[in-house]
């Protein structure tokens, strides 16, 4: 009998288990797993029947995990991180690493990658693998060291890498030009308006209508409005002189400096937003892992 309670489930449906929970989601799962949503399902219940708990609670639309399906999904992401870490291991025992990396495009590609070339010159053999999203990762069932993440500037989780502030920005050539004028917040009515993309129907972007409160303006009418999927895209659209963006400090300071960007109203003002350095415990045991978390940490204290 003992024996018979010992014995684990086939790894295959573990591993099927294990996607749909994390997803939520047999669909998604199916496409992970390069399987269809049936067979997906049919290891599912087969997995339940194995065990003779549920794992799910099927509801309208939606999957919910039940406390034995939680208590699995723990077990299967614990059991798969360190797999992931031997097999890494096994595989370049005294070679390259390989330092996996996850944060938000727009620090990728603003703040991080410009920067990046110091890191790997001082680090040789520690190979940086970049993880562009604006999905949070879950570090160690997904594989990665460290998360730089943007979130509320009084979390908890993660070491604090340098604050945010905001202020308008544009191109030097809408400064140069008289026709219409820049030279108050009042004047950005008579120009278009850079922003992300904001939940659907909600007229005004947020971060411009709460700029605009702050200065005064909450009726300001801008000329027009283009909006942007992400942040990269935003400043893009501010450095071809599309419009006036507002522009997240420390980010785009190299643009600032190399005059590429002017601010035509002052001084940025901080937001309730942060960007945090999140490290997996269990990779902070090696001594590339560390050497980046001392890198990021110096590089922030520069800015």
């Amino acid at each position: 009998m003992r024996k018979e309670l010992d014995r684990l489930p086939p790894l295959d449906l573990l591993l099927a288990f294990e996607s749909a929970a994390r997803h939520l989601s047999f669909t998604r799962a199916a496409a992970e797993r390069f399987v269809t949503q049936s067979a997906v399902s049919r290891q599912i219940r087969a997995l339940e029947d194995d065990l003779g708990v549920a794992l799910f609670a099927r509801q309208h639309r939606a999957l919910v995990l039940t406390p034995a399906g939680e208590k699995l999904l723990l077990a299967c992401q614990a059991m798969l991180a360190q797999m992931r870490r031997t097999v890494s291991a096994l595989r370049a025992p005294s070679a390259r690493e390989v330092l996996a990396l996850s944060t938000t495009p727009s620090f990728a590609s603003l703040w991080l990658i410009p920067r990046l070339r110091s890191f790997t010159q001082d680090n040789p053999g520690v190979d940086v693998r970049l993880d562009a999203s604006y999905d949070v990762r879950d570090l160690a069932a997904d594989g990665f060291d460290l998360a730089v993440r943007y979130q509320r500037a009084d979390a908890k989780d993660g070491e604090r890498l340098f604050s945010e502030s905001m202020l308008p920005v544009c191109a030097p050539t809408l400064m140069r030009a008289k026709q219409p004028a820049l030279r108050s917040p009042a004047d950005l009515h008579a120009h278009t308006l850079l922003q992300i993309e904001g939940m659907p129907g909600s007229g005004m972007p947020m971060e411009w209508q709460s700029w605009l409160q702050s200065n005064g303006l909450p009726d300001l009418e801008p000329r027009s409005v283009l909006t942007f999927s992400s942040y990269n895209e935003v400043i893009a659209a501010a450095l071809e002189g599309q419009g006036v963006a507002l522009g997240r400090r420390p980010l785009i300071d190299a643009l600032l400096r190399q005059r590429r960007l002017v601010a035509p109203f002052g001084d940025a003002k901080q937001t309730a937003k942060a960007y945090f350095v999140i490290t997996d415990p269990a990779s902070r045991a090696r001594p590339a892992v560390r050497a980046f978390e001392a890198w990021l940490s110096a590089e922030g204290a520069k800015t």
